[in-house]
């Protein structure tokens, strides 16, 4: 019973700072990849960050040097630390695991719930 749980979202002014977290729970052999997607009113989901179980991590161009992807020591939650958000960051962000349930399983793309992220003034 894989599980991501997301929270950390909210409401900020334009500058301000949010951090998402996500923690994946249940029998999981091994996590992959942990990343962030996002998706805005009228715009295409995409990529915002993703870590790699070696600590490998991408950022999307729109935040790079805004946003920082991290992992804690189990490997299980991964967060992302938003500074000088933007009104065009506002999306709903969804958390995104690729993983291994057993060691001969099948990898496969696990879903956490949408949260909702709101930059306004």
């Amino acid at each position: 019973q894989v599980q991501l749980v997301a929270s950390g979202g909210g409401s900020v002014q334009p500058g301000g700072s949010l951090r998402l977290s996500c923690a994946a729970s249940g029998s999981i052999f091994s996590i992959r990849v942990m990343g962030w997607y996002r998706q805005a009113p009228g715009k295409q989901r995409e990529v915002v960050a993703d870590i790699t179980s070696g600590g490998s991590t991408n950022y999307a161009d729109s935040v790079k040097g805004r946003f920082i992807i991290s992992r804690d020591n189990a490997n299980d939650t991964v967060y992302l630390q938003m500074n000088s958000l933007k009104p065009e960051d506002t999306a709903v962000y969804y958390c995104n695991a690729k993983l291994l349930i057993t060691k001969l399983s099948p990898l496969y793309t696990h879903w956490g719930q949408g949260i909702q992220v709101t930059v306004s003034s």
